[in-house]
């Protein structure tokens, strides 16, 4: 069977491992489980999301990881120009797919948004006025927020909601719970039997449009205080160690 597995708010917390994440993944493996790691957050690259299960004690190949970034890139056709207001995990998609990453002024084909460090307001401004001019508006995710161990910070989607209301546009999502992201996983690795996030309203409703068990963990956005939620786990534990757990104990 295959697990689709978060990586924030799962296996680790900005980069900081969950204890027991790593535990449960080699557990799912000894059982004769495929796992890929799904993930909204489109700002590293591959090989820095690859380094940092590694740092977390997993060991996971490129070919395991499925990004926001990369079902943002694969709506685009190969030749398209597009602007990215992103982290380099979008601009290496992008590259990867083909197209031409330019400047918001430079008459893009799209401008694709994802979260970023990096803010500038004349970019923006000038990523706004793409978008009202006819560019494809493109979201990686729409999460409002992003789990870290200090706390909740502005996640893809406080960016997202500034240029839609900066341009009077509305955005094609292209992560979870999107039709893009679940075409990209599907493609790569067939059906899935098991959804592990701790949002119900990104990794829920992906694992609903998958046909998938939806196993929420409390160990990322989602607090005990929340529940209930919708759309409601079939699985609901502490972290991804007590979900595994109650599933091959049982």
């Amino acid at each position: 069977m295959l697990w689709v597995l978060d990586l924030d708010g799962v296996v680790w917390l900005a980069g900081t491992p969950i204890p027991g994440s790593a535990s449960a993944i080699e557990r799912l493996h000894a059982a004769g489980h495929r796992v890929a790691f799904v993930t909204n957050n489109s700002t590293p690259r591959v090989a820095e999301h690859v380094e940092r299960l590694a740092h977390a004690g997993v060991q996971a190949g490129a070919d395991e990881l499925v990004t926001s970034a990369q079902a943002a890139a694969s709506i685009l056709e190969p030749g398209a120009r597009a602007a990215c207001i992103a982290g380099g995990g979008v601009r290496e998609a992008l590259e990867q797919r083909g197209v031409s990453v330019v400047a918001p002024i430079e008459l893009p084909d799209a401008v694709v948004v994802g979260r970023t460090l990096s803010l500038d307001f004349q970019e923006l401004s000038d990523a706004a006025s793409a978008i009202r001019s006819g560019a494809r508006f493109i979201a990686t995710n729409t999460d409002a927020t992003f789990p870290t161990p200090h706390g909740l910070e502005p996640g893809a989607g406080a960016l997202v909601a500034f240029l839609e209301a900066a341009s009077g546009q509305k955005p094609e999502t292209a992560g979870k719970p999107a039709k893009p992201m679940s075409e990209l996983l599907k493609a790569r690795f067939g059906e899935v039997g098991i959804v592990v996030g701790d949002r119900p309203d990104t990794d829920g409703l992906f694992a609903r449009r998958l046909g998938a068990k939806f196993a929420l963990v409390l160990s990322g956005v989602t607090r005990e205080s929340d529940l209930p939620v919708d759309p409601a786990p079939d699985l609901l534990g502490g972290d991804l160690q007590a979900v595994v757990a109650s599933q091959l104990n049982g």
